[in-house]
């Protein structure tokens, strides 16, 4: 939960030589602590190397964003570097098999959790279909995969996540460099919130549906009309937010999300490049490839293969999967979401 913060005024530093003190005494402080984690670690980056890369970064966002580099860079000195971040970071859940992974997030109580969940919000959830087109299941499955319906504790600082991303991991360092400028730019009227204090995940993303600082920009909605977004306390701006997300991305009402596939015993090989639905089904029907329900030969679809529990699995999946993927570009992550929201949806017909 977010509590209300006190915005943080201008930090003025008499020279730019304290501020380096202070980086190389807080990368030397880093490095004694790396020392005492197991071996195998990267090193990390000479201190100084850091600041510098640090300072390019504000004079860049100070330049684009009205801001004082100076303000910037006594804000960045009070992050912390979380080699957690990093550890998290190379080994994703996305990373185990389909029959690892989709246990994590399908399973009974997170379904019958999503179940009360949806019953105890069913005026809101369904208002919102209604006005976004987005399938209420699909927006509690969201929730429900993201944060356990806003029950997951958050362990970070965005600050400290995003910083240390931004910095100490090369191979995303744009993006989360990216992430971080726009954090510093989010705070406004309808985002009073000291960026000192915000809490996320790992990834430094945010609240009940995990947006990260650009999608908050993008896309976040003020659903309860109080004039700020709030994505910790208020589930109007939740689900509204996460509606909208959709539809900014392509989202179609009422459109087909995957069907599994039976594969004929001659059918032919094929390794789609992503998620993107770039085959007609009537041409997967004729490489080997059906599915039980009628629809437009012509609709756009591809084929994803997961190793289930008994061997492979085979989908054929269409325009608001790939939405989904969005969200997280894992078709693991797209896999379980759909197949969670079908089950909450079921309970829900009954």
């Amino acid at each position: 939960m977010l509590s209300v913060v006190i915005p943080f005024g201008p930090v003025r530093l008499r020279a730019f030589s304290m501020l380096k003190l202070a980086f190389f005494t807080f990368g030397i402080c880093v490095l004694f602590d790396l020392a005492a984690q197991p071996a195998g670690k990267a090193p990390l980056p000479d201190p100084e190397v850091i600041v510098a890369d640090q300072q390019k970064f504000a004079d860049a966002l100070a330049a684009r964003s009205g801001l004082k580099a100076a303000d910037i860079m006594a804000t960045l000195a009070k992050a912390k570097y979380q080699q957690s971040v990093i550890d998290t970071m190379t080994r994703p859940a996305e990373s185990k098999p389909w029959k690892d992974y989709r246990p994590i997030f399908v399973n009974d109580r997170r379904i019958n959790d999503g179940i009360a969940f949806y019953r105890e919000n069913r005026e809101l959830l369904e208002r919102v279909e209604v006005t976004f087109g987005v399938p209420a299941p699909m927006i509690v499955a969201i929730l429900g995969v993201e944060t356990n319906y806003g029950h997951t504790p958050t362990r970070y600082r965005v600050l400290d996540a995003l910083t240390t991303l931004a910095f100490y991991y090369p191979p995303r360092a744009e993006f989360f460099k990216s992430e971080l400028a726009q954090l510093f730019m989010l705070k406004g009227a309808n985002f009073p919130y000291d960026i000192d204090d915000l809490m996320g995940s790992y990834a430094g993303a945010m609240g009940w549906g995990q947006f990260m600082p650009s999608s908050i920009a993008q896309f976040a909605r003020d659903g309860d009309g109080d004039g700020k977004i709030d994505l910790w306390n208020s589930l109007p701006d939740i689900c509204q937010s996460v509606a909208n997300y959709f539809v900014a991305h392509g989202w179609e009402k009422d459109g087909p999300i995957a069907l599994p596939a039976t594969v004929a015993p001659n059918a032919r090989k094929i390794e789609p490049g992503g998620l993107a639905p770039v085959y007609p089904l009537q041409q997967l029907q004729e490489w080997g490839y059906t599915i039980s329900e009628k629809l437009d030969p012509m609709r756009p679809s591809t084929l994803l293969e997961v190793e289930g529990p008994n061997g492979p699995e085979y989908w054929i999946v269409f325009e608001n999967f790939y939405v989904i993927s969005r969200y997280n570009k894992s078709p693991l992550y797209s896999l379980a979401t759909f197949q969670l929201s079908q089950a909450i949806g079921a309970a829900e017909k009954q």
